[in-house]
């Protein structure tokens, strides 16, 4: 069902590629303010479906979805501009595609996703956030923000680390719980892995 809510998440989404070409052409200020506006619509999409009762299973996988290409997509357009260490986009980027690596081989081997975020992953999303605005926000208005950047690339790196290690372990231990129960017993191994059930969605 395509609602107002999801219509927001889809602008926010098209905002992907209007957000990489103002960082690559050097229009920071521009890409900042979008920046800013795309956070405010993440805000305002989940406030509509809360309060209208306008919650529905695509806007669900929308949201997470437009919110990480939109984040890693400026962490990787700061890299190529050397805003932002090459190691540390690196490590961002890794994080992500080993989530995503492992949702898809739980699909495949009929596990248990668990997409419900710690507390780390949430946090380490918060600073992610944080220092990209405070990066376009520097270079949009001539600010001099080096010590608070450096400060930020720092918080960035241990809080994904500490993500992604979180999530390796959840899986793991999904995987554990299945090889235990085997195949052949009653019990559904999405049933079982994590402890969770299925429908458990969440930004990561």
């Amino acid at each position: 069902m395509v609602n107002l809510p999801n219509i927001i998440t889809l602008a926010r989404l098209f905002a992907v590629p209007v957000v990489i070409w103002l960082i690559l052409d050097g229009r920071f200020a521009a890409a900042f303010w979008l920046f800013i506006a795309a956070g405010i619509s993440d805000g305002v999409d989940g406030f509509l479906a809360r309060q209208f009762d306008w919650r529905s299973e695509l806007g669900a996988m929308l949201d997470p979805i437009a919110d990480k290409m939109l984040l890693v997509s400026i962490y990787v357009a700061l890299g190529v501009e050397g805003m932002l260490p090459s190691w540390l986009v690196i490590l961002v980027v890794s994080r992500d595609i080993m989530i995503v690596g492992a949702v898809l081989l739980s699909w495949v081997m009929d596990l248990e996703v668990v997409l419900d975020p710690a507390m780390v992953s949430k946090a380490n999303t918060a600073v992610q956030i944080g220092l990209a605005g405070l990066v376009l926000g520097a270079a949009g208005f001539a600010l001099d923000a080096e010590g608070a950047v450096r400060i930020g690339v720092i918080a960035v790196a241990l809080t994904t680390l500490a993500s992604g290690l979180t999530y390796l372990l959840r899986w793991g231990r999904g995987i554990g719980m299945w090889a235990d129960a085997g195949p052949s017993d009653e019990t559904s191994p999405r049933e079982n892995a994590g402890g969770e059930t299925d429908g458990n969605k969440g930004k990561t």
